[in-house]
């Protein structure tokens, strides 16, 4: 028999990509021994409200690091393959998880364990996206932990309930099902943010900006079009 697919899925506004993605989604394809991990920039992040960069440039900035993050994987030598997919990109309308989870779930069928990776943050969070509970059933979770987030005291009643219901103690138990399960890593700690960067990079210390915290190839684009001034 055929094993199925370990598809990990990292989505963002990605304004800018930074290493903190880089390392999450190192961590993750390392410890669930991912097939493929793709990073998915949103099109209309419709939770993030006016001035964002668009979603082309957007797209080119996490093409560039996907270029340092497969080098990434490379040097450690970890197998998983690295795609940038433009699918919210090219859809029109608000960017909903759940329309991503049914396409991808659709592209790679029903036994693909697609596992949406995720920090504590986006965790707290996950109440207020868009059918929320259907996504959760189309997907597998995979969450790391990040400094000063104590999720178990944040949850919301729903939430709480969901995670009860569906949490798994060891990253190998999500192989088990292509769906409907959460993994939270308390592993992984990353305090990096694109909102605190673009801050950074609006200021001026903005040249005291390195590639500790953004990708080498995402900040050459940065500062060859001159983003974030």
């Amino acid at each position: 028999m055929n094993t199925p697919q370990k598809i990990g899925i990292l989505g963002g506004t990605f304004d800018p990509p930074h290493i903190g993605h880089l390392k999450l989604a190192t961590h993750f394809a390392k410890t669930l021994n991912l097939d493929t991990l793709l990073l998915v920039p949103s099109g209309e992040p419709w939770q993030k409200g006016a001035h964002i960069t668009s979603a082309n440039i957007r797209y080119q900035l996490t093409e560039a690091a996907g270029i340092d993050l497969a080098r990434a994987f490379l040097y450690l030598k970890i197998p998983t393959q690295v795609g940038i997919d433009r699918i919210e990109v090219d859809r029109a309308g608000p960017s909903y998880a759940i329309d991503t989870a049914q396409a991808l779930r659709e592209r790679f069928g029903a036994t693909a364990n697609l596992i949406w990776l995720m920090g504590a943050d986006s965790l707290l969070t996950l109440p207020s996206w868009h059918r929320w509970i259907e996504f959760t059933q189309l997907i597998n979770i995979a969450v790391a932990s990040r400094p000063n987030y104590q999720h178990t005291a944040q949850l919301d009643t729903a939430l709480s309930a969901y995670i009860t219901g569906h949490q798994v103690i060891e990253a190998k138990d999500l192989e088990k099902y292509p769906s409907g399960h959460i993994w939270i890593d308390e592993h992984l700690a990353i305090n990096l943010s694109s909102t605190d960067l673009r801050k950074h990079l609006h200021s001026s210390a903005r040249g005291s900006i390195d590639a500790e915290q953004i990708p080498s190839h995402t900040l050459e684009i940065i500062n060859k079009l001159g983003l974030y001034q």
